[in-house]
């Protein structure tokens, strides 16, 4: 039975980087309320969710122009966009970082979501309603060492969400960004192990390194679902009036400012 109460039963949504992870967390959370959801990624979820899969290949301009037709021709456009997908290339020093990996993560991690953006809000302003929620990172604000095209990407996507908020606010289009701190997805559970096999310790040894480094106030990371609880609130009639925000979702680790 769909969630009561929320607004989300019956709109088209459309998560990328839906396959794994917070995309996976989010696409289920939205199947749950009822919405018709479809995902985007270059693989194919592992289960079925519920939702309809569409290959694509969001750090290109043709693999996003593709995606958009493909919604646009298949559900005549999207009432929700969660644009999820993101991620960061090899760590390197920042002043020896080519500028091969700095176009990578700026082609995947803000430029997708403007392209994606660019082929399906016109569609939400003449219809006068829909909610875009781009997915940052506490790195915009708290960047770390040998990720700065990572951190710089995201911080890019913050002042872009909220210009966009400020021109589509009019036609009744909300933009907001959602800020990840350090949650355990599939990806950082491999990282972790992978870490914990260099130092010789355990995965859960590894994980309270990096609680006790970020200064985590509640002491653990986070779960994919509950970036994917603020996600759904956010696209909600709950959240009616809030546009051009940034919300965090990091157990405390970036004090308020």
């Amino acid at each position: 039975m769909p969630i009561i109460g929320e607004g989300l039963a019956g709109l088209r949504v459309l998560v990328t980087g839906g396959s794994r992870g917070l995309g996976a967390a989010t696409v289920r959370r939205f199947v749950a309320a009822g919405a018709t959801v479809l995902t985007a990624s270059r693989s194919r979820p592992g289960e079925d969710s519920g939702a309809t899969f569409m290959p694509a290949d969001l750090s290109t301009p043709e693999g996003v122009a593709e995606l958009g037709r493909r919604v646009i021709d298949e559900v005549g456009g999207v009432d929700v966009l969660v644009n999820n997908a993101g991620a960061a290339s090899a760590p390197a020093p920042t002043l020896s970082r080519s500028d091969a990996s700095w176009r990578a993560d700026l082609d995947l991690n803000l430029l997708g979501a403007v392209r994606l953006d660019r082929a399906l809000v016109p569609g939400m302003v003449e219809r006068g309603s829909g909610v875009v929620v781009h997915v940052s990172s506490i790195a915009s604000q708290l960047p770390q060492r040998t990720e700065a095209s990572y951190a710089a990407a995201k911080a890019a996507l913050n002042t872009y969400s909220r210009e966009l908020a400020t021109e589509v606010g009019e036609h009744g289009v909300r933009v907001l960004c959602v800020l990840p701190g350090f949650v355990v997805t599939d990806g950082a559970t491999a990282h972790l192990r992978h870490l914990a096999e260099k130092q010789g310790v355990s995965a859960d040894e590894v994980t309270r390194q990096i609680v006790d480094h970020l200064k985590v106030p509640l002491g653990r990371p986070g779960d994919p679902e509950d970036v994917a609880e603020m996600i759904a609130f956010l696209a909600s009639s709950r959240a009616k009036w809030l546009t051009g925000a940034q919300f965090r979702v990091d157990g405390g680790i970036l004090p308020t400012v």
